[in-house]
């Protein structure tokens, strides 16, 4: 594709997979390259030159390269689809909010209770749970009669809360006491564009992303 932005992702990591999501969303052209972590393709040589962290995702804009997630919904927003990034000062720190929510509690609750069941990785699982719960009930009771986070239409922040939520019964973290989460996360899959991550086999093992 000329002109594509370049994503490059792994399947099964939900900060990849937010970044996908956003550029299939929000119509962006782009080309998605999967970085093949199981066999330490994130810490070879080609691709420490992109990013130097050896992980996941990184995009290349031209010659603009960008890492972490949310930096990159960020980015992209910004130049590519600012209804989806509101310039209002509120709802601006509104999204700002649910993006460090997304790195923190939802990155050490459902995403971490799924490196757990999926990677094997040697997290404390009632940590995980506990963060779970906290979070969840947050998002639930802030969507009480909203259909999206910050204002009337999705913005990043509903992108970057969507992936690790939706796969948070990997993690053995159920969803089914949150019912305006699982509207949430209907409405952003009712959006023209959307794309699934796909599910996980347990067993597979990679390095955790970011």
């Amino acid at each position: 594709m000329s002109n594509a932005i370049r994503i490059h992702s792994f399947p099964l990591s939900g900060h990849a997979h937010r970044v996908v999501l956003f550029a299939n969303l929000a119509g962006i052209n782009h080309e998605v390259i999967n970085v093949d972590m199981s066999k330490g393709a994130h810490k070879a040589d080609d691709f420490l030159a992109i990013n130097p962290f050896g992980q996941v995702p990184a995009i290349e804009d031209g010659n603009v390269v960008i890492s972490d997630s949310n930096a990159i919904l960020i980015y992209l927003a910004r130049k590519y689809a600012p209804s989806y990034m509101p310039t209002d000062p509120v709802a601006e720190a509104e999204v700002q909010k649910f993006l460090t929510l997304a790195a923190g509690e939802l990155a050490f609750g459902p995403a971490a209770a799924r490196l757990i069941n999926v990677f094997k990785a040697p997290l404390d699982v009632d940590f995980t749970h506990a963060t779970a719960a906290k979070v969840l009930g947050k998002l639930e009771a802030h969507l009480e009669g909203r259909d999206f986070l910050v204002g009337a239409a999705p913005t990043i922040a509903d992108i970057a809360i969507y992936s690790y939520t939706a796969h948070a019964p990997e993690g053995g973290i159920s969803l089914a006491p949150f019912p305006n989460v699982r509207r949430l996360l209907a409405n952003i899959e009712a959006l023209e564009g959307f794309v699934a991550m796909p599910s996980t086999a347990v067993g597979l093992r990679a390095e955790a992303t970011a």
